[in-house]
């Protein structure tokens, strides 16, 4: 299994729009950060956990060639907002997969009724075949099982996932012990850390690092990052040996 990282910034982005500060300003590509998503494919199979607003640029510079599915974590717009350019995808493969809970689904039906609309609907508009996801219902996802992992983003709950030996937790403030249960003995952990400041609806670095203290697995990289983090080359430093930094268009083998 391949995980390329798409995305690793926060809502905003990194360079924030009008921000004059060390990260912002910084030459080094590890610091220039589009919103949060990955790319996680073996074999014949490929799918994306997140589909925000950089999703064509992503898809661009990934070059990915197929998308078997979108899995999704939550409804916010920075992991969302790309939705309507999987029209090339759908163009050469049908209708998209998407894995989604419930309230997630409302919210898309919402925002691209032109794509879940059956009735009159545009020629150029994408479809989707809806998979909903379910807390504590394992589902199957090419020849693996993808086990879904509750969590919360402030009040708001949210799915990581686990694929295999991989597992990928986004937007996490809290997760409850049996959840975390079903998170040991990972090759490699993503989980989000947004800042070394504590955040009412993120974990920050140090929240972070103690969960992957308590997990224990072989490496675990950190996403969701905000300029408020600090340079990239500074910060790695500071982690432990088998801790790293995510970075936009990095990818890793498991």
């Amino acid at each position: 299994m391949k995980v390329w990282f798409l995305g690793t910034g926060t809502s905003q982005g990194i360079p924030v729009i009008g921000c004059d500060d060390a990260v912002c300003r910084s030459t080094d590509m590890r610091d220039k950060r589009l919103r949060v998503s990955v790319w996680v494919h073996w074999d014949n199979y490929s799918y994306i956990i997140d589909c925000g607003p950089d999703f064509r640029q992503q898809m661009l510079a990934s070059q990915c060639p197929k998308v078997d599915g979108i899995l999704y974590t939550h409804e916010h717009s920075d992991h969302t907002a790309g939705l309507d350019d999987i029209r090339p995808f759908f163009f050469k493969q049908g209708d998209i997969p998407v894995y989604v809970h419930e309230r997630v689904l409302k919210n898309l039906h919402k925002r691209f009724d032109y794509i879940f609309t059956q009735e009159d609907k545009y020629p150029g508009a994408p479809s989707v075949t809806v998979n909903e996801v379910k807390a504590g219902h394992a589902f199957p996802l090419g020849d693996k099982i993808a086990d879904p992992i509750s969590i919360k983003h402030g009040d708001l709950d949210v799915f990581g996932y686990r694929i295999g030996d991989f597992a990928y937790l986004t937007d996490i403030k809290y997760i409850a012990p049996e959840e975390a249960e079903k998170l040991k003995e990972l090759k490699v952990l993503v989980v989000s850390a947004l800042r070394h400041e504590p955040h009412d609806t993120h974990y920050n670095l140090e929240e972070a690092l103690a969960l992957v203290s308590v997990l224990k697995p072989e490496r675990a990289y950190l996403t969701h990052i905000s300029h408020h983090m600090g340079l990239h080359a500074e910060v790695e430093k500071m982690l432990p040996a088998n801790v790293f930094l995510a970075y936009d268009n990095l990818e890793i083998t498991i």
